[in-house]
């Protein structure tokens, strides 16, 4: 991508569609940052758990907001996830944490301000950012804008792998989880997750990775020399 404008590319879609190992991926074959959503708001929840915050009160989880501070360190395994200075990339991705993110996002105040400080973050372009609504919130006006969705079951599927658990009853949790966050994310009252109008919509749901970087790829190439 040398000697071109850098591009904006919002990746979004719920839970297992494959966006994060995209986003991540396409991110390193263009030369381009991979802005993390999920995962701020993962690190706030984190803080709000820790703090002992309740997940349904919106003035203390916005003040919250306010006075932390996140940064997402790029790695060639994946973005390092720094909390007031402190690394909790693991720890974020745990079952509870996971939990209270979705809960913690639903709130207008608390996106409110992750919103403002991600648009800071990708200002600049290069970047691709994954969430589930970049391209109808945080970059409207982003370059490309993808929309990755599957069957719910092969989602949960994926997750289920992605935790590598082998019992039963823990991957009957997963998909429990799955499908309240899904219920979330898409009825909540801020930025529910929908497609935007302009975005490009891909089933991933019998596409490999390398399938979808790919198509995702013909996207940025043609936008680059339009």
């Amino acid at each position: 991508m040398s000697g071109k404008r850098q591009l904006v590319i919002a990746v979004d879609g719920p839970a297992g569609s494959g966006k994060s190992t995209i986003a991540a991926r396409l991110a390193r074959k263009l030369g381009y940052i991979n802005l993390e959503s999920g995962a701020m708001y993962r690190a706030l929840a984190l803080l709000a758990l820790e703090q002992e915050i309740p997940l349904d009160d919106p003035e203390a989880l916005g003040q919250l907001a306010n006075h932390v501070v996140i940064q997402l360190q790029p790695q060639p395994e994946g973005n390092r996830v720094l909390l007031d200075g402190r690394d909790v990339s693991q720890r974020i991705r745990e079952s509870d944490v996971t939990a209270a993110a979705s809960r913690v996002s639903m709130h207008p105040a608390v996106r409110a301000i992750m919103v403002a400080r991600q648009r800071e973050m990708g200002s600049r372009g290069g970047i691709v950012m994954e969430g589930r609504d970049i391209g109808t919130a945080v970059f409207p006006n982003a370059d490309v804008k993808v929309f990755l969705d599957a069957d719910a079951r092969i989602r949960a599927e994926r997750r289920v792998a992605q935790n590598a658990t082998h019992r039963p009853e823990e991957a009957r949790r997963i998909v429990e989880d799955l499908v309240a966050r899904d219920q979330r994310d898409r009825t909540r009252a801020a930025s529910p997750l929908v497609p935007a109008s302009d975005a490009i919509i891909l089933d991933t749901t019998d596409l490999s990775i390398d399938e979808v970087v790919s198509r995702v790829e013909e996207l940025v190439r043609d936008r680059s020399s339009s």
